[in-house]
């Protein structure tokens, strides 16, 4: 009778593992369930979700992950491939959007690719660095800045962000479709996750918490959409980094808006990167009928990726970064200290490609000598518009004693 019991209860929990097994094969199935002969017993659907939950986080996937070789992108081959970079330099990654942009064919193929960065923050392509970010905090923090290709708002991005792009030819451009994945390789992981898109192409929790935004670059034949996926960011310094210092600049450069946001980890903790990323590379593989084998990619590898080390270089150039910002203007105000008086100046400055293009000073008692002011002028007009420049070129000015005190940073020459 005890062996009896012992056999049927092996029988079953070996049937268990069958279906578990299956269930990593095709993780679009959401129920699970014990047969006894020829009757099958579905469990509930929390306990499928932690079966689920439970096999994401203890086992490995059965999605294959494979370096690419040299000729991986020169094939003929129709149909798509799943991309995943190595590394998590954000220039690197945004280089290669670049690259298969400009060099791939994508008539009749397509491509995910995922990758995630260190600590950046990624503005749009006409977006005001100044305006976006707080410079001062990021420099402080090791946190990189980047300009990326396509337009849409600032991001913050770090280990605990995963982003996808998707590649198509410009005529099967689709967002919402793109979206519609995401939020089914989602419920793979956690079928009750309240997540929707609105009609800003953004992913919200519980219709109200921004947990993805997205951004499109759309070429003469070539598109690509890529979209973020906060899963456990850092939500103190998210904010900090987006939220800039700077007062008085005046531009028609694109803006980005303010979202409360929240970690997919905050509300189920199996929604870790690791197991999105196995999720959306699933769903993908089944929804277009490719292989799902993932190919691991060094975005710095020239003989994968023929001439990229330009795009690297051009990427992270002060050029692109601030040298791109649609042109502006900005007024300051500050203090010159000048032969024992304090003198009160108001500066105006036209911004062009980051360059000071032209300013004028407004001295409210005209104490300066006009000598100075013009020399002022002059020593500012054509320098980068930063502040260590603009500190320089105003104490330069002054062939005696000048200080110059600006948001409390004093800069004597003497």
């Amino acid at each position: 009778m005890g062996s009896s019991r012992a056999a049927k209860h092996s029988k079953t929990t070996a049937t268990l593992w069958f279906f578990l097994a299956i269930g990593l094969a095709c993780p679009r199935a959401t129920a699970w369930g014990i047969r006894q002969g020829k009757e099958f017993f579905p469990l509930s659907a929390s306990a499928s979700s932690m079966l689920t939950r439970s096999i994401l986080k203890n086992y490995q996937p059965i999605v294959c992950l494979r370096k690419i070789s040299s000729t991986g992108f020169r094939s003929p081959v129709k149909g798509g491939i799943i991309l995943q970079s190595v590394s998590s330099d954000v220039y690197a990654n945004l280089a290669v959007e670049d690259w298969i942009h400009d060099n791939m064919d994508l008539k009749d193929r397509h491509v995910l690719f995922i990758w995630k960065n260190s600590p950046a923050v990624v503005i749009g392509r006409h977006q005001n660095p100044w305006v976006e970010c707080n410079l001062k905090l990021m420099k402080q923090r090791g946190i990189q800045l980047a300009r990326r290709r396509s337009g849409g708002g600032a991001v913050y991005h770090d280990l605990g962000n995963v982003n996808f792009t998707f590649f198509t030819s410009k005529k099967k451009y689709d967002r919402i479709e793109n979206l519609n994945l995401v939020i089914k390789a989602l419920r793979t992981v956690q079928p009750e996750l309240a997540v929707s898109a609105t009609k800003r192409y953004d992913l919200v929790l519980d219709g109200n918490f921004k947990i993805s935004g997205t951004a499109a670059k759309i070429g003469r034949t070539v598109a690509y959409h890529h979209c973020t996926l906060l899963c456990s960011a850092d939500r103190s310094l998210l904010p900090a980094a987006l939220k800039s210092h700077y007062h008085g600049i005046k531009s028609n450069a694109t803006t980005s808006v303010p979202a409360s946001v929240k970690n997919l980890l905050d509300v189920d903790p199996a929604l870790t990167c690791e197991a999105v990323m196995i999720a959306m590379a699933t769903e993908y593989a089944a929804q277009h009928q490719i292989d799902r084998q993932v190919k691991l990619v060094d975005p710095m590898d020239e003989a994968v990726f023929p001439g990229i080390g330009n795009k690297y270089t051009e990427l992270q150039s002060w050029r692109w970064i601030y040298g791109k910002t649609p042109k502006f203007s900005v007024s300051s105000c500050f203090q010159l200290v000048y032969q024992q008086s304090r003198v009160n100046v108001k500066l105006h400055m036209n911004v062009v490609n980051g360059v000071i293009e032209s300013c004028s000073l407004d001295l409210a008692d005209r104490y300066l000598p006009a000598e100075m002011c013009e020399k002022l002028q002059n020593n500012l007009t054509g320098r980068m518009f930063c502040p260590d420049e603009i500190e320089s070129a105003l104490v330069e000015a002054d062939s005696g004693d000048l200080e110059l005190h600006n948001n409390g940073i004093s800069y004597v020459k003497r």
